[in-house]
């Protein structure tokens, strides 16, 4: 019942106030939150429906990614409270902005700092992945399984988002990239990268900076499929308040996973 409800307050909230703006943007309806980043009226709107319907299906605090903007306090009920929601209300804003279709409306459920729940949105293809902790990933109610990459990394596609490392470390990662296939510079949205590799559009991702609201759905969604998605020390992906631990690696299987650490971070 829960895994339905939520589905069906990120799918009416995206009708309601997200797709009608898709490509319709009107001058104004954009503004900058912080240097560099950008939000739109749909993000807000769309977060105070998410937020006010979850509370009431389930009473615990929200962590929406608008709202910490404002508030970053809100932050630390993902370790302060039993259970919380995380929410981004439209995941790849830019990408909304400039009217391409790589957007995303998402939704997690934490408990006891371990992502439980999640919910992913792909309100252009109307599209709705779910995940539940030991139970399995869902597209659409289809269950989805992933298929280990194979064992020959230049056979492999995968993006490394290198942005937020140090000089050094990047230059590192970067000049290691040419042992896989293909490189790419990702979709610019976790909330389709991460259906990418469960999918097998995709075998892996090399993250650094890791807001929880980006990278909770997707890497239960993954996980649950069969992948693997652990912070560089190998220890398994939970959600942290920005400003917590950076660096995630994502893949198709364990084995793809120690393969592309091993890849990407010798020197």
């Amino acid at each position: 019942m829960l895994m339905d409800k939520v589905a069906e307050i990120i799918a009416e909230a995206s009708a309601e106030v997200v797709e009608p703006r898709f490509r319709a943007l009107a001058a104004g309806e954009v503004m900058e939150k912080a240097p560099g980043e950008v939000v739109t009226v749909a993000d807000r709107e769309a977060e105070v429906i998410i937020a006010r319907r979850l509370r009431e299906l389930l009473p615990v605090p929200v962590v929406g990614e608008e709202a910490v903007a404002a508030d970053p306090d809100l932050a630390k009920a993902l370790h302060t409270e039993p259970a919380a929601w995380l929410v981004d209300p439209v995941d790849g804003t830019a990408n909304f902005i400039a009217g391409r279709p790589e957007y995303a409306v998402m939704v997690s459920l934490v408990r006891d700092g371990r992502t439980v729940a999640s919910w992913i949105r792909h309100p252009v293809t109307s599209t709705t992945y779910t995940a539940e902790l030991g139970s399995g990933a869902w597209r659409d109610g289809h269950r989805l399984t992933r298929a280990p990459a194979g064992t020959d990394p230049a056979k492999w596609r995968g993006s490394v988002k290198s942005r937020f490392l140090d000089p050094s470390r990047r230059r590192m990662v970067e000049a290691n990239t040419t042992a896989f296939g293909e490189v790419t510079a990702g979709r610019h949205a976790a909330g389709i990268e991460y259906p990418d590799i469960a999918e097998g559009a995709m075998d892996f991702m090399l993250y650094w900076r890791t807001l929880p609201w980006d990278h909770a759905p997707g890497s239960l969604l993954l996980t649950e499929a069969g992948g693997r998605s652990a912070r560089l020390d190998g220890t398994p992906y939970h959600p942290e308040p920005p400003g917590g631990e950076d660096g995630l690696l994502v893949a198709a299987d364990p084995a793809t996973w120690e393969r592309c650490r091993e890849i990407l971070l010798t020197p």
